[in-house]
């Protein structure tokens, strides 16, 4: 009998000690899963905060190319008015030359020597 105690014994002891090593394990992987968890967590919250402030700063750049659309616009008509401008004066120009070469002819004078054709304001 004091094999069969012995045995039962030992078998009790090798349960303990599969039980101790089995909840040694649970326990790191539990710890582990924890810290896991808890970083995966702190990660989503500071995802949440980087989209809230990515949306923010994509509404103030939304604002700021309309600004700059507008200006772009504006110097694009400023522009525009400018070579409108240059147009009229040069269409004026023109008109003055022919106002200037048929006052020349009336007047029965010599053409100009000047390579632009005009008599000169001497």
């Amino acid at each position: 009998m004091s094999s069969q105690t012995d045995t039962d014994r030992r078998t009790a002891e090798a349960r303990a000690a599969v039980t101790a090593s089995l909840s040694s394990v649970g326990s790191s992987m539990d710890t582990e899963m924890r810290t896991r968890a808890a970083d995966i967590h702190a990660n989503a919250i500071a995802i949440e905060k980087q989209e809230k402030d990515l949306v923010k700063q994509t509404a103030a750049l939304t604002k700021q190319s309309a600004q700059w659309q507008k200006m772009a616009d504006t110097s694009t008509k400023k522009l525009n008015e400018i070579g409108d401008l240059q147009n009229w004066a040069e269409m004026i120009e023109r008109d003055l030359l022919v106002v200037e070469e048929t006052l020349r002819l009336v007047e029965g004078r010599e053409p100009p020597d000047t390579a632009s054709g005009t008599s000169g304001w001497a």
